[in-house]
């Protein structure tokens, strides 16, 4: 990781993995990362009260869709850095791979919206736990599952729009 200061304003940026082995590198520590987050996700889903977990994912979302881009290089002042022809292909090859979060700069707004694409996992989620302590478990379950492949799609996106950067580069 790369990290540099000027004129007085702090910098810090990670640049782009510069092969395929630091790509997957960094693809095997963003997935160790989501299932960090999707546990603790998971465990504030397990607590009876309703809208804490919603509150929770929100930003949870928000921090680990951050990091990942950041980790691969692609946060929007990253990606901003790039020649031109180089954004383009960042921008198109995120577009091509459905990475809604690639690249962009993530608002719980933007991470609200996601979840809402996977409303009935999150209504079953909700109505698991009208049954007391199993429906708590169900519903932690569910909560980590959804997180974890929700975290996995965006580190899998954020990986391909490496690579075809990379390509891109060394042609």
């Amino acid at each position: 990781m790369d990290t540099t200061k000027s004129a007085g304003k702090d910098t810090d940026w990670t640049l782009m993995p510069g092969s395929a082995k630091d790509i997957e590198q960094v693809r095997e520590r963003c997935r160790r990362l989501v299932r960090r987050r999707a546990a603790i996700s998971a465990g504030v889903s397990a607590v009876p009260i309703p809208g804490v977990d919603v509150v929770s994912d929100l930003g949870l979302f928000t921090l680990l869709i951050n990091d990942i881009n950041q980790e691969f290089g692609l946060t929007p002042e990253q990606i901003e850095r790039l020649q031109p022809k180089y954004k383009l292909i960042a921008y198109e090859a995120a577009i091509g791979v459905g990475g809604m979060l690639v690249g962009k700069l993530v608002t719980r707004e933007l991470v609200l919206m996601l979840l809402k694409r996977t409303g009935i996992k999150i209504l079953v989620k909700q109505a698991a736990r009208l049954v007391p302590l199993a429906g708590q478990l169900v519903s932690a379950a569910i909560g980590f599952t959804v997180f974890r492949q929700i975290g996995y799609q965006h580190v899998e996106a954020c990986a391909t729009v490496a690579q075809e950067l990379l390509v891109a580069r060394r042609t």
